[in-house]
């Protein structure tokens, strides 16, 4: 068959070299396969940096290169916690992947909000011994046999108050003679562990109060001459009944008035920890049922807050009273690190009677026999 020529009216192939739309279609075409090889390149990269983030920061997207890591800093012993089973103070991160001085500076502020304005600048830490006879109770006409303190100071207090740090600075110690009935019960021997021989060589409570305001005015705590405050002191206790109890009872038989630094509201260690443990978050309700009962708190001994503090065991000899007051002081500590303040809540009446109290210094024998 013979060759015949294409006639010009026919339209060309397309896509074909002498189209005129292939120009813009091969531009087309590389641009699409340059963008989708470029997106193909970066979404790798993207995906992986996104799931380094904290949930916080997988939100946001950059494109250009995190910069290099930085090592953690070494972060003061202060701020790392030993035994800390219900602590509510923050934790520090793991880690913090990027802006390390920002993030370091951010829980270095919550550590500093964990510490509270502080009112006093000493405390007073006594549990004493007294006389009593088993099946007696707190009515019974006890006498001061032993009283031991501990002088607890701030490590940290800033020049507006705020500290979390106490410290044990020194500590005093003394027998006394009871005068009303000066033999003590085989039952107060076995309880507090203090010898009739101890109390027979002591001095009487009247010189052991002066005995103890030459040690408060060699710390600088009252007057020598006079007596009067120096600084804001806080009388501590296990529960209200040392001062409220003993001391004013004491000071009646002893005929002397109570002196004036130890007069003022004291604060209740016993109750001060039975409440803000009740109050605590863990274990939900099934541990504030364990310490309330009838919207009144439990309370707690010297050996149950300690444990529930996380301080361990008591250390050494309980109803020693050097040995209570040493531990009330562990308490106290823990109280203080943990950022609860440390203020008076239980009042004192130093002109308190009871039924047996006769004259000043007269206890009335018929109540008893």
């Amino acid at each position: 068959m013979p060759f015949e020529a294409p006639l010009m009216s026919d339209p060309l192939p397309p896509f074909l070299p002498w189209n005129p739309l292939f120009p813009a279609s091969a531009v087309f075409l590389a641009v699409a396969f340059v963008w989708c090889w470029s997106r193909a390149q970066k979404l790798p990269a993207e995906v992986s940096r996104a799931n380094s983030l904290k949930p916080c920061q997988a939100q946001v997207t950059n494109s250009r290169p995190s910069p290099p890591q930085a090592e953690m800093p070494t972060v003061p012993l202060y701020y790392q916690s030993q035994i800390q089973p219900i602590s509510d103070r923050p934790q520090l991160p793991a880690a913090a992947p990027r802006a390390v001085s920002k993030e370091l500076s951010h829980w270095t502020a919550q550590f500093e909000a964990a510490r509270v304005k502080q009112p006093y600048d000493a405390f007073l830490v006594l549990d004493v011994e007294a006389t009593c006879l088993q099946g007696a109770g707190f009515d019974w006409p006890n006498e001061i046999i032993e009283w031991p303190v501990c002088l607890l100071r701030w490590k940290d207090r800033s020049s507006k108050g705020m500290a979390s740090q106490l410290e044990v600075v020194d500590e005093f110690r003394s027998f006394v003679k009871p005068t009303w009935r000066p033999q003590l019960s085989e039952f107060c021997t076995k309880l507090t562990g203090i010898a009739q021989s101890q109390v027979n060589l002591a001095p009487t409570f009247p010189k052991v109060l002066k005995m103890f305001a030459r040690f408060l005015a060699q710390h600088g705590l009252i007057d020598p001459r006079n007596g009067r405050v120096l600084q804001r002191i806080c009388w501590c206790s296990d529960g209200p009944f040392d001062i409220r109890d003993f001391v004013v009872k004491q000071c009646f038989i002893s005929k002397i008035p109570m002196p004036l630094w130890l007069r003022g509201d004291v604060l209740d260690v016993r109750s001060l920890v039975s409440g803000w443990v009740a109050t605590r978050p863990f274990d939900g309700q099934q541990a504030r049922a364990r310490l309330t009962t009838a919207y009144h708190f439990r309370s707690l001994n010297i050996p149950q807050q300690l444990r529930v503090l996380g301080l361990g065991q008591f250390q050494g000899r309980e109803h020693c009273g050097m040995d209570d007051t040493r531990n009330i002081a562990r308490v106290l500590i823990e109280l203080a690190r943990r950022g609860v303040r440390l203020v008076p809540n239980t009042p004192i009446n130093p002109n308190r009677r009871w039924a047996w109290m006769g004259r000043p210094g007269e206890v009335l024998e018929y109540y008893f026999n």
